[in-house]
C-alpha cells in the first residue's frame, strides 16, 4: 500500500497559544501579548518600556488604518470579497425583499420582526412624525438660501431642548423613545429644509402614507387634494435608504460614538455625527461624481479624462473605497434601481458618461490593479438628480437612513462595559520645556 500524503500539524493542532511574542530590540526583553478574534489590546503594550520612568509602548495609526476601537454585532463587511451584511443578512437581500422600516428593526434589535412587532413598531413611527411648532420657528429663521444639511444638523442638535428626558442615557425605555423621535422626524425635518431652501411653504406629515411616501409628499405637495406619491420613487427611495442605513465604522458613526461617550443626549451626539457626514469626503462625495460627469460633458471625452487621471490630472470620482477592494455591493443594487427610477423619470443625461467610464476603468490595468471599482456614490447622485433632487440636498438624503445605524452604534457603544469616554493619545513633537520670556524682553521684530 502507498503511504498516504501529509500535511504539516496547524498551529492549532500543535497547542500553540493565541498570543504576538514581541522582542524589544532596545532592551532585548521579549514580551507575549495575547490574540483575541484577530486583534491584540493597545493597553498590552504599555508594560513595553525602556526603563520605569518610561510611558510605554504606543501605536500610532492616524485615521484609524488599523486600529478597532470598538467590537460590534451590527454590520459585517469583507471588503476583498464585495460583503455588506446587515445582522448577518445579505444587503441584496435585504434590498430586494425588505422595507427601510423592517430593516431599521432588525439593525436596532438584531432580529426581523414578526407581523405584529413589525405592525407596532411602524405604528409609532409613523405618529411620531410631527414637530413641535417652535422647531418650524426655528427653521424659519435661516436665511432664504440656507443649505438645507445646515439646517438639518442645527435642528436635530435643537431637538434636545425639547425632549430634556433625552438626557436619562443609562434607562433602555426613554432611549427607545428618543430613537423612535429621531427615526419618525428626520424626514419632516429633512423635508422643512427643501421646502425652505426653494421657497415653498411648509408640508405637514400624513402618516396614512408609508414612511418614504410620506416623505415624497412633504417634499412635492403643492395644491393637490390628496397626494398620491409615485410608487417607483417611493420604492427607489426605500431600497436606498436601506443601502445608507449603516456601514461599519465610518467617519459619522465614529463621531457619532466619540461624541456619546461622553454621555450626552442622542440629538447632540447625532448633530456631530450629520456634521461629519456634511464633508465632501463623506456624504458629499455623490456631489463630487456629479461634477466630475458634467466637467466630462460628453461621452467622446472619456477616454481623454482616463488618460489625464492617469498621468495623476485628475480624480477619478465614485471609484474606489477605504474598505471596499471590490466592487461595492451597493454600487451594483443602486445601478439596478437606477434602471427603474429612469424608466419613469426618463434617462439622466449624464448616465451615458457614466456608464462608459465604468466600462473602460473595470478593463484597464492601471485602475483594475488599483483595486478601483465603482462605489455607492457613483450612481446614487444621478438618481437623486432624476428624482428632481437638488445637489445641496444630497447630503440629507444621506443622513435620514444612516439615523438608525448612529442610533444602534450609539446603544452598542453605551452598552459595551469595555467602552470609556473617547480620548486618543497623541506623539508630542513640540518644543520641551522653555522658560517664558516677557514681552519687553523678546525684542521689536515683526512676523
Amino acid at each position: 500500500m502507498s503511504p498516504q500524503p501529509t500535511t504539516a500539524p496547524t498551529a492549532k493542532e500543535q497547542g500553540a497559544r493565541e498570543s504576538l511574542t514581541i522582542t524589544d530590540n532596545r532592551t532585548g526583553k521579549t514580551y507575549e501579548v495575547p490574540i483575541s478574534a484577530g486583534a491584540i489590546r493597545a493597553m498590552d503594550l504599555r508594560q513595553i518600556k525602556t526603563d520605569a520612568d518610561d510611558f510605554g509602548l504606543m501605536t500610532y495609526d492616524p485615521a484609524f488604518m488599523n486600529t478597532a476601537s470598538t467590537r460590534s454585532s451590527i454590520t459585517y463587511i469583507d471588503g476583498d470579497k464585495g460583503i455588506l451584511r446587515y445582522r448577518g443578512y445579505p444587503i441584496e437581500q435585504l434590498a430586494e425583499e425588505s422595507t427601510y422600516l423592517e430593516t431599521a428593526y432588525l439593525i436596532l434589535n438584531g432580529e426581523l420582526p414578526t407581523a405584529a412587532q413589525y405592525q407596532d413598531w411602524e405604528y409609532k413611527i409613523l405618529h411620531r412624525t410631527f414637530l413641535h411648532e417652535n422647531i418650524k420657528t426655528h427653521m424659519e429663521a435661516f436665511r432664504y438660501d440656507a443649505h438645507p444639511m445646515g439646517m438639518f444638523i442645527s435642528s436635530v442638535a435643537a431637538l434636545s431642548t425639547y425632549y430634556p428626558d433625552s438626557a436619562q442615557i443609562s434607562d433602555p425605555e426613554s432611549r427607545l423613545i428618543q430613537i423612535i423621535r429621531l427615526i419618525a422626524k428626520v424626514p419632516t425635518l429633512a423635508a422643512f429644509s427643501y421646502r425652505h431652501h426653494r421657497g415653498l411653504p411648509y408640508v405637514y406629515p400624513d402618516n396614512d402614507l408609508s414612511y418614504t411616501g410620506n416623505f415624497l409628499r412633504m417634499l412635492d405637495m403643492m395644491t393637490q387634494v390628496k397626494y398620491e406619491p409615485d410608487p417607483v420613487k417611493a420604492r427607489a427611495l426605500d431600497v436606498l435608504f436601506i443601502l445608507h442605513a449603516d456601514h461599519e465604522q465610518n467617519c459619522g458613526t465614529n463621531a457619532m460614538r466619540a461624541i456619546g461617550s461622553s454621555h450626552v443626549d442622542p440629538y447632540s451626539a447625532m448633530a456631530g455625527a450629520a456634521a461629519a457626514l456634511y464633508g465632501p469626503l463623506h456624504g458629499g462625495a455623490n456631489e463630487e461624481v456629479l461634477k466630475m460627469l458634467t466637467q466630462i460633458g460628453n461621452i467622446k471625452n472619456v477616454p481623454a479624462f482616463i488618460d489625464k487621471v492617469k498621468k495623476g490630472e485628475g480624480r477619478l470620482m465614485g471609484f474606489g473605497h477605504r474598505v471596499y477592494k471590490n466592487y461595492d455591493p451597493r454600487a451594483k443594487i443602486i445601478k439596478r434601481t437606477a434602471d427603474q427610477v429612469f424608466r419613469t423619470t426618463g434617462v439622466n443625461p449624464l448616465l451615458e458618461i457614466a456608464l462608459e467610464l465604468e466600462r473602460i476603468a473595470l478593463q484597464d490595468e492601471y485602475f483594475v490593479s488599483r483595486k478601483l471599482y465603482p462605489n455607492v456614490d457613483f450612481y446614487s447622485g444621478l438618481i437623486y438628480q432624476a428624482m428632481g433632487f437638488p445637489v445641496a440636498f444630497f447630503p440629507v438624503l444621506f443622513a435620514i437612513p444612516r439615523t438608525v445605524g448612529w442610533l444602534a452604534q450609539w446603544v452598542e457603544m453605551l452598552q459595551d462595559p469595555d467602552q470609556k469616554i473617547a480620548r486618543p493619545r497623541q506623539l508630542y513633537t513640540g518644543y520641551d520645556a522653555r522658560p517664558y520670556v516677557p514681552l519687553y524682553a523678546r525684542g521689536n521684530g515683526h512676523a
